[in-house]
């Protein structure tokens, strides 16, 4: 039976690799037994008719700019780098980070 040998490493993201930068101010999260799917969409101000038509169907359409699938296993490590950086964040600017109240979904 061969050994498992451990390697310690750190990721660099390969910019020459085409990374572009998509804004998002939406996130939609759905989940299977296998994985997480983010869906990250920008919502733009609605005109009179949209909201109008949002107030009778209660539905907003955003166009998706991203929909991300991660493994379970990855989500405590996504949440913990989400948090410690929002902490880092909250201290440099001096103010506490929006929470969403008891009333807001959270999506």
């Amino acid at each position: 039976m061969s050994e498992r040998k451990q390697i310690n490493f750190t990721i660099i993201p390969d910019e020459e690799q085409g990374g572009t930068r998509t804004y998002a101010n939406f996130c939609g999260v759905a989940h299977t037994p296998f994985d997480f799917t983010l869906t990250f969409c920008e919502v733009m101000p609605l005109s009179e008719k949209e909201i109008r038509a949002a107030e009778s169907e209660h539905v907003v359409r955003a166009p998706v700019k991203a929909r991300i699938v991660l493994p379970v296993q990855f989500v405590p490590t996504l949440i913990a780098a989400l948090q410690e950086n929002l902490r880092i964040y909250s201290e440099s600017h001096s103010q506490q980070a929006p929470v969403p109240r008891d009333n807001e979904p959270v999506h």
